[in-house]
């Protein structure tokens, strides 16, 4: 899932000043900047704002625990208001409004961003209780909503877990949650990696009968599924200090994965965890995300790269070493003893029983999409291989574990050898070795060896430059070593008839001399320096994905630069959105494919070429439509930006192909989002649909490119994660307010169609 659910064990040490109130009244106010808190009458809970993890600039409203008797840095909170929203400015506020709804209001934006929506429900007052569960209620003390029943990722004692709702774990930076506690239809209490995969579950029975089971932790320490009449237990696990005197408990599902019983030692003063439901934390689903868990000599766990040893650029995700192109001496099985590895995108690993170790190693290093198998041969179970097509790999090892991992690397040569440490290399020196005699004969060969190659590379040049002036008067297509034809500016003025036919912003249609159709796209010559350029030209050329235009070759002399890429005929986005009559052939469903086309191409980029390329400076106008309308990027590899700028430029880029306008310094992309925290989302859809669109799906485009817009780039998620939102397969919770301030934006759609459909083509 993707989730940017804040992080409720944050401690909260400065809220100072409190008021105990027994029962909140209509119209009550929090405020940021006057840091005051509502409290429960025992003063063991308090509900107030607080900075999320890594964002000082921000705060959100939560319940957290609050007694004298826990020092102020071991005060976990337990509950925040919409889980993942926060608000800026110290006159952004919580009220509980006099039409009985509590709502929490930025002040930057000017619009409220959560509320219970209770406001038609008859509330006459709130009260945070004893427990920590706040409450809102009718004149007879009814409750008509109650935080209990929106959980986050904490059960407190005597909190029910229904089987309509779920715990969920918190998340940190742009790095989403995919852990969960559901109770299954059967019954059955399970943790679960994306909704998907279930790595542990309670071990009741499956109820025959369709009876609500729910989940319950006890003061006294234990956790308990019930049915509904709450007497009798289908399961049950205890805390090590069950029945124990232990004033304050909570259950939560931890950013490991872990879902951990936590008790107050009031003699240590910590929180001391009793119980967890995976005892080998490293057997939790993915709990090192791309790299494997193992323990360490103090015997914690910990994640670790094992495959850099093989890499040959840096590999900060720890992805497994294997890709198909730009390997030489073809591919190597390497081995790891005592490792169990899965795929992870996809999580479904093949797996073949009844084979042996050499055959297991041989289908993978035979088959192109594989990148890494493991072999299990356990005592009294049948051989079985475990193949792996993703190069996202996560998995854990054990000296106990009997299985072996082979992970598929390239065998080219590498310049160190990074088996070998550098600190541990040493020398010894034979007996009856004549070292003089040794360094002559080396020497003598050392020498001849550099005048063979100098002799070499003055034929090779000589040869070179008499073809080069026998230069025939056709066109030229000197080629580099990448294969990309290098043009002159004549040449390309030649086969542009001087620029005549633009079919995007700068760029325009040419003829080689075949009669191969081109797109000539021309760049800033300040972009880069002449050598820089040719190197970047020459690294795209090596680059190959159906989302990307082909890079055929290039012109860079006097002070000008082209790209020459193969031929997309329906023209670039830009041009659609702009002209009426080509907006027709962007249908929604022509949009949205876009918008994954797009993001499947950045995904490539930063992740599955042989080092990280940007792309620097994404807009509609260097995306091109092909023959069948697939996009095409154009312009990719000459930016030098991180992830998150090319992360940013995307969701500008799809909030422009959404709404059919071009964004002015952040102006679109605020008033989308008013709209769409209003409760208004179809008004920003492009006019000239017509309403053809579909509406789950507008709503999950526009959550994922308010993440990508964040100011905060910690926010922003990874294009992996954007690809597997728009193909439907994550899901995204409701971003924050992406905008440090308010800008003046239009208010309804008129004044937005007046204001913002003029799209400046460069």
């Amino acid at each position: 899932m993707l989730l940017r659910a804040v992080l409720l064990s944050l401690s909260l040490g400065f809220w100072v000043f409190q008021f105990v109130v027994s029962e909140i009244q209509l119209g009550s106010r929090l405020v940021v900047g006057e840091n005051s808190l509502w409290v429960s009458n025992n003063g063991d809970f308090a509900l107030g704002f607080f900075n999320p993890p890594d964002l000082p600039n921000r705060f959100s409203i939560g319940i957290r625990f609050n007694s004298e008797s826990i020092p102020s840095d071991q005060r976990n909170v337990v509950w925040v208001a919409g889980a993942v929203v926060s608000v800026t400015g110290n006159s952004s506020y919580f009220e509980l409004t006099r039409n009985g709804e509590l709502v929490l209001f930025d002040s930057s934006l000017g619009v409220p961003v959560w509320n219970s929506k209770t406001n038609r429900l008859s509330v006459s007052s709130a009260l945070l209780r004893d427990d920590g569960n706040l409450v809102l209620m009718k004149e007879r003390e009814e409750i008509v909503w109650q935080s209990f029943d929106t959980p986050g990722d904490t059960l407190l004692p005597n909190q029910k877990l229904s089987a309509l709702e779920m715990l969920r774990a918190a998340s940190e930076s742009s790095r989403s949650s995919y852990y969960s506690l559901i109770i299954e239809d059967s019954g059955k209490l399970e943790l679960r990696w994306e909704s998907s995969i279930t790595f542990w579950s309670s071990g009741n029975e499956a109820e025959k009968k369709k009876e609500k089971i729910g989940a319950v932790l006890t003061p006294e320490g234990a956790l308990l599924l019930v049915g509904q009449d709450l007497t009798r237990p289908v399961w049950s696990v205890f805390g090590e200090d069950h029945n124990d005197t232990v004033k304050f408990r909570f259950l939560r599902l931890d950013r490991d994965g872990n879902l951990r019983m936590y008790s107050w030692n009031e003699d240590s003063r910590i929180w001391k965890p009793v119980w967890q439901a995976v005892e080998n934390q490293c057997r939790v689903f993915a709990t090192c995300g791309s790299q494997v868990c193992s323990f360490n000599s103090s015997g914690y766990s910990e994640c670790i790269c094992p495959y850099n040893a093989f890499a040959s650029v840096s590999n900060p995700k720890c992805l497994a070493p294997y890709q198909k192109l730009g390997c030489k001496s073809g591919f190597i099985m390497a081995p790891f003893k005592n490792m169990e590895l899965y795929g992870l995108y996809p999580a479904n690993d093949s797996v073949i029983s009844l084979i042996s170790s050499q055959r297991c190693k041989k289908m993978c290093l035979e088959d192109p999409a594989c990148t890494a198998v493991t072999y299990r041969n356990d005592n009294g179970g049948s051989p079985q291989c475990l193949v792996k097509l993703t190069r996202y790999i996560s998995g854990y090892s054990e000296p106990s574990l009997s299985s072996v991992s082979y992970v598929k690397t390239c065998s080219d040569p590498m310049a160190v050898n990074p088996n070998v440490s550098r600190g541990s290399v040493t020398v010894t020196k034979s007996r009856g070795v004549c070292i003089p005699c040794l360094v002559g004969a080396t020497s003598t060969t050392l020498v001849l060896f550099l005048a063979f190659q100098v002799g070499v590379v003055v034929y090779i040049y000589r040869r070179k430059k008499k073809q080069a002036l026998k230069k025939a008067d056709r066109f030229s297509k000197a080629t580099n070593p990448k294969g990309l034809i290098i043009f002159s500016v004549d040449e390309i003025k030649a086969m542009t008839s001087n620029f005549d036919h633009s079919i995007g912003p700068r760029i325009f249609k040419g003829v080689m001399p075949e009669n191969e159709l081109v797109a000539v796209k021309e760049m800033e010559a300040t972009l880069s320096e002449e050598r820089k350029f040719r190197s970047s030209a020459s690294k795209i050329g090596t680059m190959h994905h159906k989302n990307l235009a082909k890079l055929e070759g290039y012109c860079c002399e006097r002070g000008k630069r082209f790209l020459v890429y193969e031929y997309a005929k329906n023209g670039s986005i830009l041009d659609h959105i702009v002209d009426p009559l080509q907006s027709k052939k962007l249908t929604w469903r022509k949009r949205t494919e876009t918008c994954l086309s797009v993001a499947k191409a950045l995904f490539y980029l930063h992740t599955e070429c042989r080092e990280f390329v940007s792309h620097g400076n994404l807009n509609c106008g260097n995306i091109l439509l092909g023959e069948d309308m697939e996009a095409k990027l154009t312009e990719y590899g000459f930016g030098s930006c991180a992830a998150d700028k090319d992360v940013e430029d995307f969701g500008v880029t799809v909030l422009t192909l959404i709404t059919g306008m071009c964004e002015a310094e952040g102006v679109v992309s605020e008033w989308v989002y008013r709209e769409w925290i209003e409760g208004r989302k179809e008004t920003v859809v492009d006019k000239r649909l017509e309403g053809g669109f579909d509406v789950e799906e507008l709503e999950r485009v526009l959550r994922i490119s308010f993440w990508c817009v964040q100011v905060d780039e910690r926010l922003r998620p990874s294009m992996g994660e954007v690809v597997k939102v728009l193909e439907g397969t994550l899901s995204v919770d409701p971003p924050p307010p992406p905008f440090t301030r308010a800008r003046s934006s239009p208010t309804n759609s008129s004044e937005s169609d007046q204001s913002l459909y003029e799209c400046i083509r460069d």
